[in-house]
């Protein structure tokens, strides 16, 4: 369904000319994503993740590489230019408050899209609400409500329904569960799976957190300061890690931490021509010193960008 070919994406210094150097959010990302599939992007906060997410979506404009839909490359589009691949392509955000207008009920959030790509007739309104609310865990008494009016897990159901509402193929969910209590979190994951289950909607899902990845992703790319450093299948990336970012990632979990607790968060030096991970590893060669190691099949399914000659038992 999309593939990124060496997508980076970079944004230029804020303050006096000169000061600083532009600074490359995503470098130079290549994947890609099958349908009705479920990816998860991990890593730390600002490995980068979430501009990924949102150059797929246009919402960032890219610096290099191409982003290709359904066959048809949209890197750099207008808003307007995106036409049909805007609609299908669709985005849950982290904080459901701020991502509505607290002066519109949730009726008219959910009519808006509806009017504006023409998919319900206006007297069909209400009853798409009703359904979309239906299919999210809410009752139809709902569409009167406004955000400050409803719990973050009710809220995070509504921003569930917009994206639902133009039938995408697929959505981006970024730290979606984030911001919610356990419990309320659980019952999101729930009704994210059975979304799926129902629709086979592809997603990427982007979290920092490990075990909600494991329990909904099909497969997870690991991000490192803008790297791809690691992609495989879920249960293949816990069973075997084979880069050592990761296993610092699994080794925090494995210890009941939250995953940037025990790391050290320094950023890397980005001029530095060798691996992204050189500073923090301590499996380093001299190969590693000299260029970032590209991203290349281990194993079946199972990529690493990684010198060292890791067998699964590494």
């Amino acid at each position: 369904m999309l593939s990124l070919d060496q997508v980076t994406v970079t944004f230029e210094p804020v303050g006096a000319v000169g000061a600083k150097r532009p600074f490359r959010a995503v470098d130079d990302v290549s994947l890609t994503i099958g349908e009705g599939e479920i990816i998860g992007l991990v890593g730390e906060s600002g490995s980068g993740k979430t501009t990924l997410g949102k150059a797929v979506l246009g919402l960032v404009p890219t610096s290099g590489g191409r982003i290709v839909y359904r066959g048809r490359d949209i890197t750099g589009l207008s808003h307007a230019a995106l036409g049909k691949a805007r609609r299908e392509l669709q985005m849950v955000f982290q904080d459901p408050l701020s991502s509505f207008n607290p002066r519109h009920s949730i009726r008219r959030a959910l009519a808006t899209p509806l009017r504006i790509h023409n998919l319900v007739p206006p007297e069909g309104i209400d009853a798409a609400i009703a359904d979309l609310l239906t299919q999210v865990g809410l009752p139809a008494s709902f569409m009167t409500s406004f955000p400050h009016e409803m719990s973050g897990g009710q809220l995070q159901r509504v921003a569930i329904a917009r994206a639902l509402a133009l039938q995408p193929s697929m959505i981006v969910a970024d730290e979606a569960v984030s911001k919610l209590d356990v419990s309320v979190r659980a019952q999101i994951l729930n009704l994210l799976k059975a979304i799926h289950a129902r629709s086979r909607l592809t997603m990427i899902f982007i979290t920092h957190d490990l075990h909600v990845a494991r329990f909904l992703c099909d497969r997870i790319g690991v991000m490192y300061f803008g790297k791809l450093v690691e992609i495989g299948r879920t249960e293949d990336i816990f069973a075997a890690p084979r880069h050592p970012y990761t296993e610092a990632l699994l080794g925090t979990i494995d210890k009941g931490r939250a995953a940037e607790t025990d790391l050290d968060l320094r950023r890397p030096d980005l001029a530095f021509p060798g691996c992204r991970y050189y500073q923090r590893c301590r499996f380093r060669l001299d190969a590693c010193r000299e260029a970032h190691p590209p991203l290349e099949a281990r194993s079946p399914g199972h990529e690493v960008a990684c010198f060292r000659n890791i067998s699964p038992s590494a």
